[in-house]
């Protein structure tokens, strides 16, 4: 997903991804795959695997250690480990002046706060070692698309980095606290990434779904199971006149099972089954009248902004898997057009020039 939101523009040099499915999903949206795609363990990849020098590498290590839903492992964790894979790769890279100029490191925001920051701190370490400057921005997908999914994203360049600089809206609490925390050595390698906010969306989360007659609604049993789920504040949500579009999640609280709906435009964050959330459930109300259904795969995608034209795995479980894990298509898209493109094209006009 990273690369359709980086777009035409680029090309892949190598890209690389331990799970079969994602490896399928790639292979089926990628006529190119053969000639770059490597389907392993990152720790297996070796320098020599990797040709020339590349503009950027983009990292999305598994984010189950770092998420609020997970065991909060950190960077030392099983899966999140990951990420020591790949710059094991940079390292090697770099001794052989074939570092990439940019690198774009995505994860959840509890990368931030992993460890009282020290996860973070250790991440800001390796890329200083390297003699790369470093920011982060806070990025919700709620900006581009339909659905409630912040994320992190750290940029690191050795290009000069002054012209795209200065605080941003994408600076949120989370990241200043984060930049607060390191040490005076790694602030000075810091960088306040400006990046503009985007024009206001466009589409709602009705817009993105089915018709109601193209899609299989669940009995008036399990719908009124649904709705004594829960809370009176909840409830009234779909009481309302007219039509009444939500997203539920079914959460326990206490040990007591719990339907939370929300009616503001927004899917909550796409999530995998790992990732500790059950599925997304969809509730339409007519005049208080409520029917409810689960959230179809088609219907994800589009909310990571996928085009329907995406090829998508057989089963809903393998294709949530898949978007669950994805990155939100938009924001790559307008990261790239804002940020990485002028960033590495300005650093390449002097020697354009000469």
């Amino acid at each position: 997903m990273a690369r359709l939101g980086l777009g035409e523009a680029w090309a892949c040099l190598y890209a690389n991804d331990f799970d079969p499915v994602k490896a399928a999903t790639y292979r089926a949206n990628h006529a190119d795959a053969a000639d770059h795609f490597h389907q392993g363990d990152v720790w297996a990849v070796q320098p020599a695997d990797l040709p020339g020098r590349a503009d950027l590498a983009w990292a999305s290590s598994p984010c189950q250690d770092f998420s609020l839903a997970g065991a909060r492992a950190g960077l030392t964790g099983g899966r999140s480990s990951a990420f020591f894979g790949f710059w094991r790769l940079v390292e090697a890279l770099s001794a052989q002046g074939r570092a990439p100029r940019a690198i774009v490191i995505e994860n959840v925001v509890g990368l931030l706060t992993s460890h009282g920051g020290k996860d973070f701190e250790a991440l800001c370490a390796a890329l200083a070692g390297q003699d790369y400057r470093f920011g982060a921005l806070e990025i919700d997908a709620a900006a581009f698309t339909p659905q409630s999914r912040p994320r992190v994203f750290v940029i690191a360049t050795r290009e000069a980095a002054a012209a795209r600089t200065g605080r941003c809206v994408f600076h949120s609490r989370a990241v200043v606290e984060a930049h607060d925390r390191l040490p005076a050595a790694l602030k000075a390698s810091w960088v306040w990434w400006d990046l503009p906010a985007p024009p206001a969306r466009n589409t709602d989360l009705s817009s993105l779904l089915e018709d109601d007659d193209a899609v299989t609604w669940r009995p008036e049993a399990d719908t009124a199971r649904l709705l004594a789920q829960m809370t009176p504040l909840h409830r009234a949500r779909l009481d309302g006149p007219g039509r009444t579009v939500g997203a539920v999640y079914r959460r326990t609280r206490a040990g007591t099972p719990q339907a939370e709906v929300r009616t503001d435009g927004l899917a909550g964050c796409l999530r995998t089954a790992r990732g500790g959330s059950s599925r997304q459930t969809i509730v339409v109300s007519r005049d208080g009248v409520v029917r409810s259904r689960l959230l179809t795969p088609r219907e994800g995608a589009r909310l990571m902004g996928l085009p329907d034209s995406y090829v998508l795995p057989t089963g809903s479980t393998a294709a949530f898997h898949v978007i669950g894990d994805g990155v939100a298509v938009p924001v790559v898209r307008w990261l790239s057009a804002q940020l990485l493109e002028p960033l590495l094209r300005d650093s390449l006009a002097p020697l354009a020039a000469e």
